[in-house]
């Protein structure tokens, strides 16, 4: 059916294709959990279309973590054989990470078909049925005009099961995260194997990595652990305690089972710089995609690398003399792309401490001394 809106100059044709991406997890400071969503990106013009929107924490619908049915079902409406979920023709292109409530916000446009191409415009932030076009607008996106055959081959190999939609199934003797905003449970898509002395620093880290979305089991080694279970693992963390004879048992145990697993080294017995280190460890973007590139300490300043405008919260994590952990938080604001240099401030620059920025979709570690 040819589109009811006239374009009175036609965009000209804009790449579309879908590709892995990550909503990083985390540990807040309150002690609440940030969850860690898997979920497939749009890629426009070879860049992914979420980094246009620099401070929105948002997945798009098309998240692994979800029934096949459900993303079968928000497929086959942007493939538009399904109604438009909202009036006016409009699709949520992202929406909170949390739920699937418009009350959260989303962002959502416009999707019709004009000839054989596809078009998305009017984008618009909308937590209601109606958008409001002239204040929520983002009049600086779009709209984008895709061939429709690209735009239905990439789009329709998630119906026939390609690669990066839905992991490994969960394995159901974890008992997952412990719920959504909504009241459910999200399977896990990811596990970790924790390995180390201190049992009582291991369970808390286990049950953070399962307060957002990340399978953990504790052990002491991997030596007598079949095969098929060490492939089911993404990565293996290591406690400071754990010497390097152990740790080559355990890499050589995973190389003979032929698993391709991240490994980290846990840098202090901190449960959200440790949570930060795996999540980097699990995010496999490739680095040309990622928003976050580089954190570095030169002359008791941050020196941190963003490739598109973003939000970006930088912390700083220690130990004090009696183990208690010390946050500080150091920059929480929005950095256009490029290097940027950000004092520490004298506590954050002591010895032992280390540093944690993120953005809403990656996040890197670094010791807070050079």
């Amino acid at each position: 059916m040819p589109a009811e809106h006239e374009h009175e100059h036609a965009p000209a044709h804009a790449s579309f294709a879908l590709a892995p991406a990550v909503r990083a997890g985390a540990v807040l400071a309150g002690g609440g959990y940030r969850v860690h969503r898997d979920f497939m990106d749009f890629i426009v013009d070879g860049h992914p279309l979420l980094h246009q929107l620099s401070d929105l924490d948002a997945v798009s619908p098309l998240a692994s973590d979800v029934p096949p049915a459900v993303i079968t079902g928000h497929v086959r409406r942007l493939l538009l054989e399904a109604d438009a979920p909202l009036p006016d023709g409009r699709y949520v292109i992202y929406g909170c990470p949390e739920c699937e409530d418009l009350g959260c916000g989303a962002v959502t446009a416009v999707i019709e078909r004009d000839g054989d191409d596809v078009v998305w415009r009017d984008f618009a932030w909308q937590t209601d049925e109606t958008a409001d076009l002239e204040r929520n607008g983002y009049h600086g996106i779009g709209p984008f005009r895709f061939r429709g055959e690209e735009y239905r081959t990439e789009l329709e190999r998630l119906l026939t099961g390609g690669p990066g939609v839905h992991g490994d199934s969960a394995d159901p003797a974890d008992p997952g995260p412990p719920g959504s905003a909504d009241g459910t449970t999200a399977p896990v898509r990811h596990r970790v194997l924790l390995i180390g002395a201190r049992v009582a620093i291991l369970a808390r880290l286990a049950a953070a990595l399962r307060g957002i979305g990340v399978g953990a089991d504790i052990a002491e080694d991997a030596t007598n652990v079949p095969p098929e279970e060490l492939r089911a693992y993404d990565a293996v963390a290591f406690g400071r305690a754990v010497g390097e004879e152990r740790r080559a048992a355990v890499r050589d145990a995973f190389r003979r089972a032929g698993a391709d697993i991240a490994y980290v080294d846990g840098l202090a017995p901190v449960i959200p710089l440790l949570v930060a280190q795996i999540e980097h460890a699990l995010d496999r973007t490739p680095l040309p995609r990622r928003r976050l590139t580089g954190l570095t300490v030169a002359d008791s300043e941050a020196v941190v690398e963003v490739t598109s405008a973003c939000r970006v919260q930088l912390v700083a994590y220690r130990l004090d003399r009696l183990h208690r952990t010390r946050t500080h938080e150091l920059f929480d604001g929005v950095l256009e792309p490029g290097s940027h240099r950000i004092p520490l401030g004298t506590r954050a620059a002591r010895g032992g401490s280390y540093l944690v920025a993120r953005t809403m979709d990656s996040v890197l570690v670094a010791p807070a001394t050079a």
